[in-house]
C-alpha cells in the first residue's frame, strides 16, 4: 500500500502537491481533507484514520496524547508553520511518531509585521488616524492633536530594541531594526554566543535587564510551560514608562490582564499585538477600548501566492520521510531511536 498523508487543513494553495510526489518518484497518496480548526479529539481521530503522516497546524487542534494514541498508523506530523502549541510532543515521542515544522515559513512576513508594529506603537499611527477620521485634523494639527499625541512619539534612531528570544524571526527582524538605527539586545538562554556576535545584537543574560534597557520590547518567544505568562505583572513594571510592547509570538506569553493593568495606569506607553489570548480575542475585552492597544488578527505570517516555494515544504518533509531521510525541521530528534525500532520493519 502507498504511504498515506493526510492534509487536513484543506488550504487552497496553488501547488501540485501531486506532481511534485511524482517528480520525486514516491508512491504517496495524498489526500485534502479539510478539518475545523475546532475539532474535537474524536472528530481528529477519524479524520486522519489509518494515514501514515498528517499535515495540518498545531495551533488550535488538540492534538493530545488521547489523539496520538488512537492513531496506531501515524509516524510523522508536519505542521504548516512554525508554532507546534497544540502538539504533545513528548506523547509523540513515546509512541515513535515524528513531529516537524517548517521553521522558516513566513520569517520575513512575521519580521516585517513585527517592525510594522514598531513603528505604529511609536509613531502613534493607529491613534492619529482614528483623529483624522473623527474631525480631529483642524487647521493647525500642532494645537489640535500635538499638545495630546506627539509628547508620546519618539525618533527609532539612538533608541534599544529588546528582544525576548532570539530565533529564526528576531534574527531576521535584527537587519530590519538596525535600518532604523535601533540599538539591539536579546535574552535568550538557549542560543549561543557565537549566533549574537554574527548578527551584532548584544545578549543579556537577565530578562529584567533587558526590560529595563528597551524603549521597545519585542516578544518571540515559543509558547511552552517555561514562557507561559513569562511577561507578567512584576516583569511589565520593570520597563519604562515610555516604552512599547509587541508580541508576534504567542498570545499567552504575555498576561494580559496585568498587560491591561499597566496600560490603562501609565506603565507603558503601548503595545501593539498579533496574537492574543485566547484567540480570537473577546469583543468585551478591556484592552479593546484603550487607544494605546494595537492588535491585529494574528495574520502577521500571512504572505500572498507571489511566494509559491513556501507551501512546498511540508510535501518536501514527506518525501524525505518516505525515502527513508530524517525531516530537516524536525523538532523531536530524541524520537530517533523508537521510531526506527517501531516502523523499520514496516
Amino acid at each position: 500500500m502507498p504511504f498515506k498523508a493526510m492534509d487536513i487543513l484543506g488550504i487552497t494553495i496553488l501547488v501540485d502537491y501531486n506532481k511534485m510526489l511524482k517528480q520525486a518518484g514516491v508512491e504517496v497518496d495524498y489526500i485534502m481533507n479539510p478539518c475545523s480548526l475546532e475539532a474535537t479529539e474524536d472528530e481528529l481521530i477519524t479524520a486522519i484514520g489509518d494515514a501514515d503522516a498528517v499535515v495540518t497546524q498545531n495551533l488550535f487542534q488538540p492534538f493530545t496524547r488521547k489523539v496520538l494514541s488512537n492513531l496506531g498508523n501515524l509516524k510523522f506530523s508536519i505542521s504548516v508553520g512554525v508554532g507546534y502549541d497544540k502538539l504533545d510532543v513528548d506523547a509523540a515521542t513515546e509512541l515513535g511518531i515524528m513531529v516537524a515544522n517548517v521553521p522558516d515559513l513566513s520569517l520575513e512576513e512575521v519580521s516585517d509585521h513585527a517592525m510594522a508594529l514598531i513603528l505604529a506603537c511609536t509613531r502613534r499611527v493607529v491613534e492619529l488616524n482614528n483623529i483624522v477620521k473623527s474631525g480631529g485634523w483642524k487647521a493647525q494639527p500642532d494645537r489640535d492633536i500635538g499638545s495630546e499625541i506627539w509628547p508620546k512619539m519618539f525618533r527609532l534612531r539612538g533608541k534599544t530594541l529588546g528582544l525576548i528570544a532570539f530565533g529564526r524571526i528576531p534574527r531576521a527582524l535584527t537587519p530590519k531594526a538596525k535600518g532604523f538605527g535601533l540599538r539591539i539586545l536579546a535574552y535568550d538562554p538557549y542560543i549561543d554566543e557565537d549566533i549574537f556576535k554574527k548578527y551584532g545584537v548584544e545578549r543579556v543574560t537577565d530578562l529584567d535587564e533587558l526590560l529595563a534597557q528597551s524603549d521597545v520590547v519585542s516578544v518571540h518567544a515559543p509558547l511552552n510551560a517555561e514562557t507561559r505568562h513569562m511577561v507578567g505583572l512584576e516583569q511589565l513594571q520593570k520597563m519604562k514608562p515610555s516604552a512599547c510592547l509587541v508580541n508576534t509570538a504567542r498570545g499567552p506569553v504575555v498576561d494580559h490582564e496585568a498587560l491591561y493593568t499597566v496600560l490603562s495606569q501609565g506603565g507603558i506607553a503601548a503595545a501593539a499585538f498579533d496574537v492574543t489570548e485566547p484567540e480570537p480575542i473577546a469583543l468585551d475585552n478591556p484592552l479593546l477600548k484603550l487607544d494605546n492597544f494595537i492588535v491585529t488578527p494574528h495574520s502577521a505570517h500571512a504572505f500572498s501566492s507571489s511566494h509559491p516555494d513556501l507551501p512546498k515544504r511540508p510535501v518536501e518533509e514527506i518525501i524525505r520521510v518516505v525515502k527513508g531521510e530524517w525531516p530537516v525541521g524536525l523538532i523531536n530528534k530524541q524520537v530517533k531511536e523508537k521510531y526506527l525500532q517501531k516502523w523499520s520493519k514496516s
